[in-house]
């Protein structure tokens, strides 16, 4: 009998063990090398304390966690964090009943959380008008440029110096097509690397009020004679078969990783696929721009995504997001992180860390996206932060289409963006009028 009393003690006890272990969801959209790596995040996280278990969920690309994670939440089962990208952040901002700002979590769980840590461009993006900070940075990229040096050597250019203006661009395309290179050039997530960030490297703006920054009245003026120039020679490019479109987001990366294509500008987050997959030589350098523009290279922007928290939850279940915001903010995680996925070291103090490790010594380039982002950043290049801007992102897509396809001229094309862009901008500044 006291042998079944203390297996009936011991049992309760261990049952009691594992309710009191409080589970977080959170939601996010990293799939294959980058997914495993969120995966060892929790499972690191999980391991290390007893109090909290988080549990991460692929939900979709970007577009659909967030369209999932919305109707979760008027359903009442959001999740407790929700990753979203970095062209969410004005919708998510607008969303006050949705989200709880992250500066106030990790206030009312005690932790220290100070934004000046973070690298000034990534703080500033996901920071309010009134200085509160909304969302944690997590995978913060940027755009960067990547060429094949085998492919490079071959064609006969010179692989440790890869183009660093758009005229050697082409040059180096028009030589690595006459080696037999059937896809000179290519590029990731073209709204993203060719509009947005192609704007802030030349301190050019893409929207009026600083980009969004200053008001929800921002209109687009990505139709400058800049922005014609740059489409108009890819355009060109395209028609002489030096650039070769691949699809939208990041689908053209495959073709890189495969060698069939030789450069391509993307995401610093491309990297951890590049290390891993590549059976080639290959260079990470900055992107590339127009040497005649005044104020360039200036800075990229932010590119990747931040957790958002969701609202309706219990005050322990808070406690647990503040808590394992608290290990990603380590120096050593982020460091970790950064050196596995090349998305960025988003505080100063985990750059550092990487740096006195020798890691940008031994791996020449990796510190191209931190070096881009930590340059004095000026009002016209600080960030975007556009309403409706998945939406602005798919026009984007749709336009660029018919100039690479040679049905539209890159004034037509980028005059369209502007008009149906500004209609997409016009709707959120109605629909959320007073939120900000």
């Amino acid at each position: 009998m006291k042998l079944k009393l203390s297996a009936l003690v011991l049992a309760a006890s261990a049952c009691v063990g594992a309710q009191a272990q409080t589970e977080i969801q959170w939601w996010h959209s990293m799939t294959a090398v980058n997914n495993e790596w969120v995966n060892d995040l929790a499972k690191d996280f999980n391991a290390k304390q007893k109090d909290y278990k988080v549990v991460p969920v692929y939900k979709g690309s970007y577009d659909e966690s967030m369209t999932a994670a919305i109707a979760a939440f008027r359903a009442g089962n959001a999740p407790h964090i929700l990753q979203v990208f970095e062209v969410g952040t004005a919708t998510m901002m607008a969303s006050k009943g949705a989200i709880v700002p992250v500066t106030k979590v990790m206030n009312d769980a005690g932790k220290k959380f100070d934004p000046k840590a973070y690298i000034p461009a990534v703080a500033g993006y996901y920071t309010a008008p009134n200085g509160q900070m909304m969302s944690f940075p997590f995978n913060s990229s940027t755009t960067v440029f990547y060429i094949n040096k085998d492919a490079f050597e071959k064609a006969g250019l010179d692989a440790s110096k890869p183009p660093a203006t758009w005229p050697e661009v082409t040059l180096a395309a028009a030589k690595l097509k006459a080696s037999g290179h059937k896809c000179p050039l290519t590029i990731g997530w073209q709204g993203w690397t060719q509009l947005e960030s192609f704007s802030t490297w030349h301190n050019t703006l893409l929207a009026t009020k600083d980009n969004g920054l200053k008001g929800m009245d921002a209109r687009l003026v990505a139709n400058s004679p800049l922005h014609v120039r740059h489409i108009e020679n890819l355009g060109n490019m395209a028609k002489q078969g030096l650039f070769v479109y691949k699809g939208r987001n990041n689908t053209a990366e495959g073709s890189f990783v495969s060698g069939e294509c030789a450069m391509i500008t993307t995401s610093s987050g491309f990297y951890g696929n590049v290390s891993k997959n590549a059976k080639f030589k290959y260079a990470v350098a900055t992107l590339p721009y127009y040497p005649d523009v005044a104020g360039a290279p200036q800075n990229t922007v932010i590119g990747g995504a931040s957790l958002w928290v969701m609202s309706g939850k219990k005050a322990e279940e808070y406690k647990g997001v503040a808590a394992f915001f608290d290990y990603l903010s380590n120096p050593e995680v982020q460091s970790a992180s950064h050196k596995r996925t090349g998305y960025l070291p988003i505080t100063m103090a985990s750059f550092k860390l990487t740096e006195q490790s020798g890691f940008y010594k031994e791996k020449p380039g990796t510190d191209t996206a931190v070096n881009q982002m930590i340059r004095k950043v000026t009002d016209k290049s600080r960030g975007i932060r556009l309403g409706n801007y998945v939406q602005i992102r798919a026009i984007e897509d749709e336009e660029l289409e018919q100039v690479w396809a040679g049905k539209k001229t890159a004034k037509e094309a980028l005059d369209s963006i502007v008009q149906r862009g500004n209609e997409q901008l016009e709707r959120f500044e109605k629909a959320n009028k007073g939120k900000s």
